[in-house]
């Protein structure tokens, strides 16, 4: 982007009513440091205006990595109603970014191709950015990528690559449970996924030591994979479903998805979470077999039944492992979803001011595509809903 110049006389002899066009022409900056967010820049272009909204601009000008997962939706679309210019790079289908457009004014989502062995092409994506959020994860490996490569070596280069750009605020998503010792249940040594992503803090760290790393539990929401995993027919045996010592040893505090992208834009506003680590969990703590038997019971299913893990079980998830393309059950899986949620005494998403959503709140809503006779209304039929499950203190 050129600089364009005016002589200082032509300056000079404008008048009061050539000013702030004169001035908004002496300079045209080059957008690709964080002068934005420092005030320095002397592009008008590049400040807040309008009264807010989508239609406005926040003067955050976001890059989001894995904005075509899960939690990107939310993310993108909390920028989004704020008024932020928002980079979503893709290394697929450019057609899985199409439905973030909306979430934006016209021209303001933007999405650029982009590949984890290309430093170039992740460096053109946060060029003009002066916020990055690597929401970038897996829940299985696979041949190109091993948890060890996406939520570590990759997390690194992005924080790397940020640093090296001027970016001003760093966000990563890591795992509430993420420890560099996982308790092995299923598995030899516990969970890759967790121990990985307890390197990939530290990696982060190292690069990047005024980001702000956020570790949610289990997060529910449309099309996630708690609720939905858990209501799937592939998760049930025969009527049954099998859970770790059936389920009464292990505690979970789902957190709602909008709460995380909430306090992930509220981190953006607090000076203070620079360099901070956020815990982000529900409202409330459950048994992890109450909170499945209460989900069934609002799915209408009235005959299924909580037993622990049985063999045939364990050897149905090692064979469904194995499946090529997006492995509903695996072993690494089977084995994180019973650890209990604790909180260390960090900051909580509370301290970022976000309301917490209740679990029951949510539930009606977000198992409707699993529910038996879900189009027949409650105050209507003769169908009750279910007290919600008892909370542990």
């Amino acid at each position: 982007m050129a600089a364009l110049t005016l002589p200082a006389k032509s300056a000079l002899r404008a008048g009061r009513h050539h000013v702030t066009p004169a001035l908004g022409a002496i300079y045209v900056s080059k957008r690709d440091r964080t002068d934005i967010a420092r005030g320095h820049s002397l592009n008008l272009a590049n400040y807040k205006r309008g009264t807010g909204g989508r239609s406005s601009f926040s003067g955050i000008v976001a890059t989001v990595f894995g904005a075509s997962g899960f939690m990107g939706r939310y993310v993108v679309n909390r920028l989004g109603r704020i008024g932020s210019q928002i980079i979503t790079p893709y290394r697929g289908d450019p057609y899985w970014m199409r439905d973030l457009k909306v979430a934006g004014d016209l021209g303001q989502v933007i999405s650029l191709p982009y590949d984890m062995k290309d430093d170039d092409s992740i460096r053109r994506a946060m060029k003009y950015s002066n916020v990055v959020i690597n929401l970038i994860g897996r829940d299985w490996e696979t041949k190109n990528y091993s948890f060890e490569r996406v939520h570590v070596d990759v997390a690194a280069k992005i924080a790397r690559l940020a640093k090296e750009m001027g970016v001003e605020r760093y966000f990563h998503i890591s795992h509430l449970n993420a420890q560099p010792k996982p308790t092995p249940i299923y598995i030899e040594g516990g969970s890759k996924f967790l121990r990985s992503k307890y390197v990939g803090e530290l990696a982060v760290r190292e690069e990047f030591p005024e980001a702000t790393i956020l570790k949610p539990a289990d997060i529910f929401g449309s099309e996630d994979r708690f609720i939905h995993y858990y209501a799937s027919r592939w998760r049930r045996a025969y009527g049954t479903i099998p859970l770790w010592k059936g389920g009464r040893q292990t505690i979970k505090s789902p957190v709602f998805c909008s709460n995380v992208a909430e306090g992930i834009i509220n981190a953006i506003y607090e000076p203070e979470s620079v360099g901070q680590t956020y815990e982000c969990v529900g409202p409330s703590r459950y048994y992890l077999r109450d909170l499945v038997e209460y989900m069934y019971r609002v799915m209408r299913f009235h005959n299924v039944h909580i037993i622990p893990i049985t063999p045939f079980f364990k050897m149905k998830v090692a064979f469904m492992s194995r499946a090529p393309n997006y492995p509903i059950l695996t072993l690494d899986k089977l084995d994180r979803e019973h650890l209990s949620d604790e909180v260390s005494g960090l900051p909580t998403l509370e301290d970022l001011g976000v309301k917490l959503v209740n679990f029951e709140d949510r539930i009606v809503h977000e198992t409707k595509i699993h529910r038996r006779l879900r189009y027949q209304e409650d105050k209507i039929e003769d169908l009750v809903m279910p007290d919600p499950p008892p909370v542990v203190n």
